[in-house]
């Protein structure tokens, strides 16, 4: 796969709810954060969706299933079917059917959201290594499952049963903080058994092949607040991205992304879906988007001009990136997004 290093944030003269067919969003950080709506999301998901763009919902939380994840964007506002909602549990699923017989046993590590994955790959869940798995799934279980679970999966993989795991993300934000999350359950496993799974969800491509399976998407665009795994998905999949900053990442992080954290667009919120993205163009031995114009000094960078911030944040990627094509960028930005606001 050869993608193309990005050295700027892209410009769209059209609205990207009009430019793309289906928006893949993820969920916390995007749509919600503590289970309640994000900020001008209900609102903006409602415009899109009434203007033609298909919304599927992208996660790699494998414990709940898509009912309960559509009965939740409901409740928040946000009408939604189960088939509107792709998880790594489905992703994972589809993965150990295409290597194991019809009807085979596996051997859940994890929640519910796994277990209707399987059974609608025509698998059957189990509980112990005794049950005779042909393989082992670990999924995030929530803070309630038993360390237990961890032994029965060390069991079967210490007998050559072969191991898979929805996702990796070592930690998952809750309404008190950052959790351990599914990837701090698979080290356990992995320190324990000297094993390696076969991993699904995002940024893998398995997560993406699953999301344009159900969405049948021509032309997707990847919404998500995180580099590592959203954007990373996108730049996997050969797919655009767009990166609000209602989640995890912050101008800094955007700033010293390597190629695969880059995304096409940024945008303060899903407001962003509703426009189009002003275009930034070179400028003497910088960048300028809108009223502001960046250049990459010597270790760090330099921003001139006034406007909107979200324009002079646009303007300092182009600089970064382009200074350290290679992703080393080591540039000072403290200052210059102070500026900003961000």
């Amino acid at each position: 796969m050869s993608q193309v290093v990005r050295t700027r944030p892209e410009g769209s003269g059209r609205a990207l709810s009009e430019a793309y067919d289906t928006a893949l969003l993820d969920l916390d950080g995007v749509v919600y954060a503590g289970g309640n709506a994000i900020a001008h999301a209900v609102a903006s998901l409602a415009t899109a969706r009434d203007g033609g763009l298909r919304l599927a919902y992208v996660t790699n939380n494998a414990l709940r299933t898509p009912d309960t994840v559509a009965d939740h964007l409901t409740e928040l506002g946000i009408p939604t079917d189960a088939d509107d909602v792709i998880t790594s549990a489905q992703a994972v699923a589809r993965l150990i059917s295409e290597q194991v017989p019809a009807g085979s046993r596996v051997l859940v590590i994890g929640g519910e959201g796994l277990r209707v994955a399987l059974r609608e790959r025509g698998l059957v869940p189990v509980d112990s290594a005794e049950d005779d798995p042909v393989a082992v799934v670990q999924g995030y279980g929530g803070p309630d499952l038993a360390w237990g679970r961890f032994a029965e999966a060390c069991y079967a993989i210490a007998r050559g049963v072969p191991w898979y795991a929805s996702n990796t993300d070592l930690t998952i934000p809750g309404a008190r903080g950052i959790a351990p999350g599914n990837g701090a359950a698979v080290e356990v496993v992995r320190i324990a058994t000297g094993a390696e799974p076969q991993v699904a969800g995002k940024p893998l491509p398995p997560m993406h092949r699953e999301s344009i399976l159900r969405t049948g998407a021509e032309r997707p665009l990847v919404i998500g607040d995180r580099l590592d795994t959203d954007i990373e998905g996108a730049f996997n999949g050969e797919v655009d991205s767009l990166l609000v900053l209602t989640g995890v990442t912050d101008g800094a992080q955007l700033l010293s992304a390597p190629p695969q954290h880059r995304p096409t667009y940024v945008d303060a919120d899903l407001r962003g879906l509703l426009t189009g993205q002003p275009e930034v163009v070179e400028s003497g031995d910088g960048f300028r988007c809108g009223g502001w114009t960046a250049t990459a000094g010597h270790e760090r960078l330099e921003l001139d001009g006034d406007g909107e911030p979200l324009d002079g944040l646009r303007a300092l990627c182009a600089a970064a990136w382009t200074a350290a094509g290679d992703g080393s960028c080591a540039l000072e930005a403290g200052k210059v997004l102070d500026r900003l606001g961000l």
